[in-house]
């Protein structure tokens, strides 16, 4: 089978397509045959070596997927060959076959696409626990997006929206800020020209917004937690700028709010069944038409290297997806 290959850590561009051997599948595994695998911000950390998850190499990159089931192993129940299921590996995605633990797959139904479920768990699947399970949020609050056009920003808007809020997405471009204006926010800041604090002040009466969802970091982080509303939530879901912020501690103290924490991949791991239940609200959102993942590229195992490299250079808008067959 083929796959695209980290032989060495670097750049995306050193990235290698390979022919390599079908995957070993062990008593517990389920082998599944790739239809489509989210392209995410993590993607490009792993390779690199600076991510949480560090696989022996050579390994592939490649977190989430979605196809359909060529072999289970012994002592596997519940799934069968032939069914659709998505996934979330960590890594391993980004080839034309995965082999992983069965628990660690849901079954598709009916109705939802391979490309679409092959990008849900990552970016709505780590929206739907910041915003129910982290941050409480109630109807009627105000949230303020972070890095909003991006695949988990345009999520955040649309589950934000779903659950009652309020929603100012900031963005950097007009594009991507019109990109989130189509998925549903109520109100936009261009944090690349406009005074953030000054326009959340007077898009909030003065207030301050009672959610921040931040996957983006750097000097952003500490202007969006100084916009919190009293018992405001600051959501740290990651760092896409590349820059960690040392966030001075009398903030939250002040302003009576919290910083929480949102690692969807050890949540994952500790809460399966917390996971299964959101993946059934988040597919059952989908077909019920309340959310709308808009795959905006689609690519190749051979052009996947190059998707990377336009999402470490901040040029996603909406979701790109890898086809492993295209």
């Amino acid at each position: 089978m083929k796959a695209l290959v980290c032989t060495h850590y670097g750049p995306p561009s050193e990235l290698v397509l390979q022919e390599v051997p079908e995957p070993v599948v062990q008593e517990t595994d389920v082998l599944v045959d790739i239809q489509a695998a989210g392209i995410n911000y993590p993607d490009t950390l792993i390779i690199e070596n600076r991510y949480q998850f560090k696989p022996d190499l050579p390994f592939s990159p490649g977190g989430e997927f979605a196809g359909r089931i060529r072999k289970v192993g012994a002592q596997v129940q519940g799934l069968t060959v032939g069914q659709a299921v998505i996934g979330f590996s960590g890594w391993g995605a980004f080839a034309e076959q995965i082999a992983v633990p069965a628990d660690t797959l849901f079954t598709l139904p009916d109705g939802v696409p391979f490309e679409v479920a092959g990008t849900l768990l990552m970016t709505y699947g780590t929206a739907y626990h910041a915003l129910k399970d982290r941050a409480q949020l109630q109807p009627g609050e105000t949230v303020l997006v972070l890095g909003a056009a991006g695949g988990l920003g345009t999520a955040t808007i649309e589950l934000a929206k779903a659950m009652g809020a309020r929603v100012i997405a900031a963005a950097s471009t007009p594009e991507k800020l019109q990109a989130c204006r189509d998925h549903g926010a109520d109100a936009v800041i261009d944090y690349s020209t406009e005074d953030v604090r000054a326009r959340i002040k007077e898009l909030t009466d003065g207030r301050g917004v009672d959610v921040v969802c931040d996957p983006v970091g750097g000097d952003i982080s500490e202007l969006a937690l100084r916009s919190t509303a009293w018992r405001g939530r600051f959501l740290v879901i990651g760092f896409a700028s590349g820059d960690i912020p040392r966030i001075p501690l009398n903030l939250p103290l002040l302003k009576g709010c919290a910083l929480v924490g949102v690692f969807w991949g050890d949540y994952m791991k500790r809460e399966r069944a917390a996971v299964q239940a959101d993946v059934d609200a988040l597919v059952d959102l989908y077909l019920s038409d309340k959310i709308r993942p808009t795959i905006t590229q689609r690519y190749s195992l051979a052009q996947t290297a190059a998707a990377l490299e336009g999402l470490k250079a901040r040029k996603v808008i909406g979701k790109w997806v890898v086809i492993p067959g295209q």
